[in-house]
């Protein structure tokens, strides 16, 4: 749905708040007047600010009737702006308050906004539901859809949005969800709307979150301003926080959480069962309990199903499984990832280089370890950043993309060094300058299967120095055996086209060698890179496509050099 210039009436008069004091006519007696007056001055204020959510903070605390006094007051568009920062309960409160003629108004309102969202709801997707309810002002019906989807998608929402519209919807999301979009949503966009907050919405967001998630959202933001959120914690969780946050944010330590249930080996079973019956509800993924000495160094785990399935009059020390290991606070997350999927993991538990146990990882946290990897290595290779906004401003986004389009150019001119090289023989024999791109093609395309293959198993532990070699065997013999079949089928379409048999055997040759180098650098670059310290899906495919296209060119012009002139 493409949008006017004009989009978002209701935002725009938000912005652009006229001074209420020169427009309002009070119809409430002169003992009335002062209270009216300065909550109607601190809604304006809020309006002007764009801060709709603490506007709707102080109707929700005001009297139906003054509210109904406050939209009688109003001209009709100012009067509208308000009216859709009450909530949908008190609605019919305030209703019952105004003139027949506005609560008319009023009405046909609502019958004509509900008419035009009826048919869109079963055919339309949310995003377009939700700018075309932007777009006519609609924010009842923004919070109505907001509040029945689920935080995950909602972040979806407002990353797809551009930061106008998005900063509206996100002001439509009450405070008690936020925390729980905020920790769903990639890092820029998620410190820009925390900082959009006021630090009372901001401390109410963050009170619904679990320890690890808060944690992560401190680490995201200004210094002052993750203080202030830790500081409206009590001592112990700010101990907590305060320990998790000493561990970098893609360690073990940085993804645990800190709600395990620990028990003692010296325990029957019977007396866990009664303190988990004591519990108002068990922390999520449960499917171990961690065992612990009075040190509160890690002896082991009790699994949930041997606690209920074995005799309450055993001790603990008789069923837990002590061979579990736990995972050092200093490991990385991509190794902890590794682990996980390799033993089928729901959680595990995280000691420190003492043994103590620390918190806990659990599956969920994985799973969003393993999304932001395959998020990274995708636009990493496009030399772009997983945790960019989508809608950041072109400058902003034109500097971060400058430096990647540079290095390209300098690999392009490599390439056109080496065709510069040959410049008499393209002259003579034009139709080499047409067959160029073949061979380059081939080749990069030949080596970005291997390179692809190779960042995998580099990923997942399953390639390292000891089975390289016999990886890359097998690589050349991929190459050898597809050079050979597409160098015959090339170098035949070439004679034909032609007529020259020895510009298809040239090209025939140049395929071969350069699938046969594809093969080589898509399995060298990536342990290369690997080993000084470069992430291989960052640049990976620039040194690949620089390495077949020279070598390519090279042999295709190198051998018609030679066997032409």
């Amino acid at each position: 749905m493409q949008l006017s210039t004009a989009v978002m009436p209701f935002v725009a008069e938000v912005v652009r708040f006229q001074d209420l004091r020169k427009t309002t006519r009070f119809s409430v007696s002169e003992s009335d007047q002062r209270p009216v007056l300065t909550e109607i001055e601190l809604v304006h204020q809020a309006l002007e600010k764009g801060k709709p959510k603490r506007a709707r903070k102080l109707l929700r605390e005001m009297h139906p009737a003054k509210v109904a006094s406050l939209l009688e007051s109003l001209d009709p568009t100012l009067r509208t702006a308000v009216w859709q920062q009450i909530e949908d309960e008190r609605e019919q409160a305030v209703l019952a308050h105004v003139s027949a003629d506005l609560r008319r108004i009023f009405t046909q309102e609502a019958e004509v906004a509900e008419e035009r969202g009826v048919p869109e709801a079963e055919t339309r997707s949310q995003l377009a539901r939700l700018r075309d309810a932007l777009e006519h002002g609609r924010l009842k019906r923004v919070g109505r859809m907001l509040d029945k989807i689920h935080p995950a998608k909602v972040a979806g929402l407002l990353e797809s949005l551009p930061p106008r519209e998005r900063t509206a919807v996100w002001e439509m999301v009450e405070s008690e969800r936020a925390g729980k979009v905020l920790v769903h949503l990639h890092e820029e966009v998620r410190t820009q709307l925390a900082l959009e907050m006021d630090p009372e919405d901001l401390i109410a967001a963050a009170r619904g979150l679990a320890l690890d998630d808060l944690v992560d959202l401190i680490q995201d933001l200004p210094e002052q301003t993750g203080r202030t959120l830790l500081q409206a914690k009590d001592r112990p969780e700010q101990a907590q926080i305060e320990s998790m946050l000493h561990y970098p944010e893609d360690s073990a330590g940085g993804l645990m959480n800190t709600d395990q249930i620990s028990v003692r080996a010296g325990l029957h079973l019977r007396s866990v069962l009664r303190y988990l019956r004591l519990l108002e509800d068990l922390p999520d993924h449960t499917d171990k309990l961690m065992v612990i000495d009075r040190q509160g160094r890690y002896q082991g785990v009790l699994r949930v199903r041997h606690l209920l399935t074995n005799h309450p009059q055993r001790r603990v020390k008789e069923v837990m499984d002590s061979a579990f290991p736990a995972i050092a606070a200093d490991t990385p997350s991509r190794a902890v990832a590794a682990r996980f999927q390799e033993l089928d993991l729901i959680s595990a538990p995280v000691v420190d280089a003492e043994g103590r146990l620390q918190g806990r990882i659990t599956v969920d946290d994985v799973v969003d370890v393993i999304r932001e990897e395959s998020d990274r290595s995708l636009m990493n290779m496009a030399g772009l950043d997983e945790e960019d906004d989508m809608f950041a401003p072109v400058l902003t986004s034109a500097r971060r993309r400058a430096l990647w389009l540079g290095v390209n150019l300098v690999t392009a001119f490599l390439a056109a060094w080496v065709i510069g090289l040959f410049e008499d023989t393209l002259e003579k024999v034009v139709a080499l300058a047409v067959l160029m791109p073949i061979v380059a093609s081939m080749g990069g395309i030949a080596g970005s299967q291997t390179l692809t293959l190779v960042i995998r198993g580099l990923a997942l532990g399953n390639v390292e120095r000891s089975n390289a070699f016999l990886l890359l065997w097998k690589e050349l013999g991929i190459g050898a055996l597809n050079g050979l079949i597409w160098a015959l089928v090339v170098a035949a379409l070439a004679t034909l086209w032609f007529g020259n048999w020895e510009i298809g055997g040239i090209i025939a040759a140049a395929i071969l060698l350069n699938l046969l180098c594809a093969a080589l650098a898509g399995v060298a670059i990536p342990l290369v890179l690997r080993g000084v310290g470069i992430d291989p899906a960052l640049a990976g495919s620039v040194v690949l496509t620089t390495v077949t296209d020279v070598v390519g060119f090279f042999a295709f012009l190198g051998l018609a050099t030679l066997l032409l002139l």
